[in-house]
């Protein structure tokens, strides 16, 4: 079973939010201010915050921007993960990702199934690293992002959980590119 090791240093992450709304302004994101409010809680920095519209181009190129920055070391989209035509947040993550964490949909999946029962087949919530940053896209309402938080993110982005975590493995995922 998992847990934390208190007898391990924790190491806080950089995590940019990205909301992906045609309507929501920073006035109204309450997804967005949970996962803020969620990792600051947790020990980590906020690195940036940012709103685009259900646009795959416009989600691509902010995902790339926060991607290329040195000072980001996980983005988290909230938004646009459903079935409607507008639903573009997946298809953008796939476009950048270089590997797909699968089993993050299927955890997801099982997190929410246990609070909202079937209607959790209608989330596409997904993950992925790009250039050495995790990305996870998220549903837009603040329950989900509670649950992805909660359940997923804030064990697996904890240097201290075991038997294993993202943070620990973050120094090798470029390893590819010093190899000869």
């Amino acid at each position: 079973m998992s847990r934390i090791d208190e007898t391990l240093l924790f190491h806080p992450v950089r995590i940019a939010v990205l909301t992906v709304s045609d309507t929501r302004t920073p006035e109204t994101d309450k997804s967005g201010d949970t996962l803020v409010e969620r990792l600051v809680a947790a020990g980590h920095v906020l690195a940036d915050r940012g709103i685009v519209p259900d646009d795959r181009p416009a989600i691509v190129a902010r995902l790339r921007q926060w991607i290329a920055d040195p000072q980001v070391d996980v983005i988290l989209t909230t938004g646009g993960t459903g079935l409607t035509g507008r639903d573009v947040t997946v298809e953008a993550h796939r476009e950048v990702y270089e590997k797909e964490i699968e089993a993050f949909g299927t955890v997801f999946t099982i997190v929410s199934m246990q609070k909202i029962g079937t209607s959790a087949v209608q989330s596409r919530a997904t993950g992925g690293v790009a250039q050495g940053t995790y990305l996870f896209a998220l549903p837009g309402s603040p329950g989900a992002c509670r649950d992805a938080w909660d359940e997923i993110l804030k064990p697996q982005l904890d240097s201290r959980h075991r038997p294993c975590n993202f943070v620990e493995i973050m120094p090798r995922l470029e390893e590819h590119l010093r190899r000869k």
